[in-house]
């Protein structure tokens, strides 16, 4: 009753942000990943690890008793090493149990993360809705293991990696089954409703930014999803889970305009009362259509804003400048909209100086909310080609890969990594300890301190914690 053919598993993240402030959501991407599986008639379970915090060696034995045929992982740059923790422990519990990964990470060092991990089979490269269902069906189906004609793929066979040509892109995103959400305590992911809200209606994205690798992943063509259908999901979170904060998480949802207003005009048609967040490029932002959301229920506004310096703007290959972030902004206030700005410190070749500046636009712009990094390298960026290149990575320490700690090798750059760790620290507290925004945003206080309550209080009082959620799973599949 218990068993599945497909494990899923979401391992967990130990960064900052998410250990920090407990703000876990639901792996959206696995859900994807498990609807299309089902849609092929397959049985499936997910395991969150990020969620549960049991570790690899619990979520194995619970493997054990599922005893699936396929095992998927996902895994981005910070959390891969841990990610392979898992493969090598449920491989040994399952040595016939078929062991895939994909995820950023993998997709741009497949033969490497193979090389890294004995007990893995193969690595998804790109989106994996059909190539993992193909994979699957092959495996589980025809009960044979020849995946030579299957597209997108790097795999282990007979000792030898073999790759397969590059899956062509999904053109028509409708045709996807909404993400299975039935298989997860979607209840439990109480530290962000919006978050556990999230939503993708579009994917792809036609700029170049030198520090992303979003384009590379899902491709430079942008694709859309019809108003009908993701307003028929918005209803499904609404109706079906209760849900009315959500995110919208496309890297350019308003890039088409007229798809935003569709978007917007079927949520007012069906008279759905919903509050979403989006993001945008500061360039593709006008009053008009930011108004338009807003009656849809929009209530904050995303953007990569990243530097206060134009010469740093133009290093990273952002496109952007100074007055379009400027105009950005101040249409959303104009129509009462919050905007949560990111910023970005350490690009290579950005002086102390210009990360003041970054800091000071930041505070000139005065959005509701800013979120500050340090400029990471990620693999598949050309900006981590460059630096390798170059010799100025300071480590491949995956597990460092935060957006928090630096990484790259500031000494050869004239800078130090203390240095840009302290603008860090300085930008968060230059930012959130102005009196004038301590008025304004007095009300933030208690969200934190309720979401640190819920996170790390509230589980001791009613055994949430990570013992108590291995026990009630191992009762789930004894």
């Amino acid at each position: 009753m218990n068993s599945a053919e497909v494990l899923l598993i979401n391992p967990l993240d130990k960064g900052h942000v998410t250990n920090g402030l407990g703000l876990r959501v639901p792996p959206l991407n696995l859900m994807y990943l498990a609807a299309a599986l089902e849609k092929a008639s397959l049985s499936v379970k997910i395991l969150d690890d990020d969620l549960y915090q049991v570790g690899f060696e619990k979520i194995a034995s619970l493997a054990l008793k599922i005893d699936p045929v396929v095992v998927g992982v996902t895994a981005t740059t910070a959390t891969i090493k841990n990610a392979l923790k898992y493969i090598k422990a449920i491989k040994e519990l399952l040595p016939n149990t078929l062991t895939v990964i994909g995820g950023p990470h993998p997709t741009f060092t497949p033969e490497g993360t193979l090389k890294a991990e004995d007990s893995l089979d193969v690595v998804v490269v790109g989106e994996g809705e059909e190539t993992l269902t193909e994979i699957a069906e092959e495996y589980i189906k025809n009960e044979f293991r020849n995946f030579e004609n299957v597209k997108g793929i790097v795999y282990r066979d007979n000792g030898r990696i073999n790759a397969t040509p590059p899956r062509p892109l999904i053109e028509n995103l409708d045709d996807l089954p909404f993400p299975a959400r039935h298989l997860i305590p979607f209840n439990e992911y109480k530290t962000s409703q919006s978050q556990a809200g999230g939503m993708i209606t579009s994917r792809g994205c036609v700029f170049n930014c030198n520090y992303c690798s979003s384009s590379l992943i899902m491709g430079k063509k942008f694709r859309s999803r019809s108003a009908e259908n993701v307003v028929d999901e918005l209803e499904e979170l609404v109706y079906k889970y209760g849900v009315r904060d959500i995110a919208f998480l496309d890297d350019i949802f308003m890039l088409n305009k007229r798809r935003a207003r569709a978007v917007a005009d079927e949520i007012k048609n069906r008279c759905l009362d919903i509050s979403f967040v989006t993001s945008s490029r500061v360039d593709t932002v006008n009053q008009d259509i930011l108004e338009c959301l807003k009656n849809a229920g929009m209530s904050t506004l995303y953007c990569g804003i990243e530097s206060g310096s134009q010469r740093v703007l133009d290093l990273m290959g952002k496109g952007i400048t100074l007055k379009q972030s400027e105009d950005a902004i101040k249409a959303a206030k104009n129509v009462d909209i919050d905007v949560l700005g990111s910023f970005m410190l350490g690009y290579p070749g950005e002086t102390p100086q210009e990360m003041d500046q970054t800091i000071d636009f930041s505070i000139k712009l005065d959005p509701d909310y800013s979120q500050f990094s340090i400029l990471t390298p990620f693999p598949g960026t050309p900006i981590y080609y460059e630096l390798k290149q170059k010799g100025l990575l300071g480590t491949e320490d995956w597990s460092k890969y935060t957006v928090l700690d630096s990484v790259v090798n500031y000494e050869k750059l004239g800078l130090t990594k203390k240095l840009v760790e302290r603008k860090l620290n300085k930008a968060y507290l230059k930012f959130y300890t102005r009196p004038k925004y301590l008025f304004k945003h007095r009300g933030m206080f208690k969200v934190l301190i309720g979401t640190l309550f819920k996170s790390y209080i509230m589980p001791k009082l009613n055994g949430g914690t990570p013992e108590g959620w291995y026990n009630s799973l191992q009762k789930e599949y004894s």
